[in-house]
């Protein structure tokens, strides 16, 4: 297990109050680092911070808000990062939105503004501005969760997925850019997985059905699944892995619809 251990390491994780970001502060915390939990509203933090506190000891968490929308608010995140736990070792860029669903012909400038927005340069600030601290120490890992959605086409999500492509490329261009300073850089590309946002999904009996058919191991995935691979990803036992985009959905982007 030692390749696996984080302990003395700081992991900052956004959208972390719930979901896969949730699931994957946990985790971190478990192998041993200290984690920062972020979304938006603090006492959701807060209580996810309790209770990682509860079972790994008082200060192994800590709750700091931020809308990834506000570069401020990402600059506060870092600054108090420091302040209260030191230098950033991990970052995992997990926070995401999309405001619109239908046909590209139909969105707004405003919302596909926000979607890049929210999805790619609020990801281009925070890594830079955690670089400084992975430079000094030698090294550092940064996990952007993408999407399958990003290797696929869509009639709702379209915009969306246009995003996630572009954080496979940001992945791949920063490994090149960073390498020299032993800083990885990858991407997770989750299928379908059993959380909050994907609630009106999974709960589709009629759509399950279908997944079902198409997924080779006949189920969704559960967020514990991507929170372990960020494991492998923050730790040393992936120390020659960057650039790539790991896929996590039960096989169905390699299975034919038929």
């Amino acid at each position: 297990m030692s390749s696996f251990d984080l302990t003395g390491r700081v992991a900052v994780i956004t959208g972390s109050s719930r979901g896969i970001g949730a699931s994957t502060a946990r985790k971190l915390a478990e192998h041993g680092a200290k984690v920062v939990i972020s979304s938006r509203k603090q006492d959701a933090c807060d209580a996810l911070a309790a209770e990682i506190n509860a079972q790994h000891g008082t200060a192994t968490a800590i709750a700091i808000a931020a809308s990834i929308s506000r570069k401020e608010d990402l600059q506060n995140l870092v600054d108090q990062t420091r302040a209260q736990l030191g230098p950033i070792d991990i970052l995992v860029c997990n926070a995401a939105s999309n405001p619109y669903y239908g046909p590209m012909g139909g969105i707004s400038d405003d919302q596909f503004r926000k979607i890049l927005d929210n999805n790619i340069l609020s990801n281009h600030w925070l890594i830079q501005m955690a670089l400084p601290d992975m430079r000094a120490a030698g090294r550092g890992s940064v996990i952007i969760i993408s999407s399958i959605g990003g290797m696929q086409g869509a009639r709702s999500i379209g915009v969306y997925n246009i995003s996630k492509a572009a954080d496979f490329q940001l992945a791949r261009n920063l490994a090149v850019e960073l390498g020299v300073d032993n800083i990885r850089v990858n991407c997770i590309a989750p299928g379908l997985i059993q959380t909050d946002m994907a609630r009106a999904l999974w709960e589709d009996e009629k759509l399950m059905g279908y997944v079902r058919t198409v997924t080779p191991l006949r189920r969704i995935g559960q967020p514990d699944e991507i929170a372990d691979a960020a494991v492998f990803l923050a730790s040393d036992a992936s120390t020659y892995i960057t650039g790539q985009s790991i896929v996590i959905d039960g096989g169905t982007t390699i299975a034919a619809a038929i």
